[in-house]
């Protein structure tokens, strides 16, 4: 309860806003998904030495990051902007926020060489949202999500996609498998990661998908 008091009256109307908003999504992108983030990004700013009016930025950016995901709605950050101007948080914070949203996305890495923004709140955030999307958690979420679209397991016959574009890999059409996801993308993540903190922690979760992935095809020959 004490932590309840002395959490500021914004985050925990963020969390509220989270949790009526990504409450009902499937659990690979679910409110669960951005405590979580918010969990890591606070840690990981630890770890940086983050202080003072930049882990406001961090805490909102990483509880608010996914509520107008592409893949369940639409992305954009209306519901996010109406909430942060609606709270009167200053217009310095307000767009500082907003732009670690609207660009910390994997889709807007492909299409680029450079981040739009290397500033350590954005660099935080995004490891923070990264490390969810990789090891024993990212394994589950990307199964639950595979799920929810009707994508097959595993089929030897369609190769991972090669050389994505930010529109090839939002492309929904055509078949996929859940394990071409890792190859497309999984394994990728643990060499963008931009903090120290960050490329630490991916190490361990990267191991793990490579050993379960080895066990997986393994088993799929029935070899194991």
């Amino acid at each position: 309860m004490e932590a309840e008091k002395e959490k500021p009256e914004i985050v925990w109307k963020a969390e509220k806003l989270v949790a009526a908003t990504m409450g009902e999504r499937d659990a690979s992108h679910d409110a669960a998904h951005a405590f979580r983030v918010r969990g890591l990004a606070l840690s990981l700013a630890k770890e940086e030495a983050l202080s003072g009016p930049s882990l406001e930025i961090v805490e909102l950016a990483a509880l608010l990051h996914d509520i107008g995901d592409y893949k369940d709605l639409t992305e954009d950050t209306t519901t996010v902007e109406k909430f942060l101007e609606e709270e009167g948080l200053e217009e310095r914070k307000r767009e500082k926020i907003l732009a670690i949203i609207r660009h910390m996305g994997f889709k807007n890495e492909v299409a680029s060489t450079s981040s739009p923004d290397s500033s350590l709140e954005f660099c935080i955030v995004q490891d923070a949202d990264r490390l969810d999307a990789i090891g024993a958690i990212g394994i589950a979420r990307c199964f639950t999500y595979g799920g929810s679209k009707n994508h097959i397991l595993y089929d030897p016959e369609i190769p991972p996609r090669q050389g994505l574009t930010k529109e090839k890999y939002m492309m929904k059409d055509g078949k996929q498998t859940s394990v071409n996801h890792f190859h497309e993308k999984l394994f990728k993540l643990k060499d963008l990661m931009k903090t120290k903190a960050g490329k630490n922690r991916a190490e361990k979760r990267h191991k793990f998908m490579e050993d379960f992935l080895a066990e997986f095809y393994e088993e799929w020959s029935g070899s194991s």
